[in-house]
């Protein structure tokens, strides 16, 4: 099961964290969002002690969405040492997903 972020532990959880963290922005109502949640879930797993991988609910958590000026989701922030180092809107294969995280990881 992917990670949990919030609003409450996104600032130690990613910002002061020095590894690779890849954060799913979603929400129960979007179609595509739920459809992206296995592929998160077996990111979560492969990666686990590599990087961490998780889901931010929008509806619950609005400051992070509001920080990173998130218009639409499923939108995916890949951060490195607590700097964001990019923003992928839009459903993605696991294959893309896993292709930008081995890039920050080596």
């Amino acid at each position: 099961m992917a990670y949990e972020f919030t609003d409450a532990n996104f600032k130690q959880e990613v910002l002061q964290s020095d590894k690779v963290t890849l954060i799913d922005l979603w929400a129960e109502w979007c179609g595509p969002c739920r459809m992206m949640t296995p592929i998160v879930d077996d990111l979560s797993a492969e990666y686990n002690g590599r990087a961490v991988i998780g889901k931010l609910n929008v509806d619950d958590n609005p400051e992070v969405p509001t920080e990173y000026n998130v218009r639409g989701i499923p939108t995916f922030l890949l951060f490195k040492n607590g700097e964001l180092k990019e923003k992928i809107v839009g459903m993605q294969t696991k294959q893309a997903l896993q292709s930008k995280i081995e890039a920050l990881l080596n």
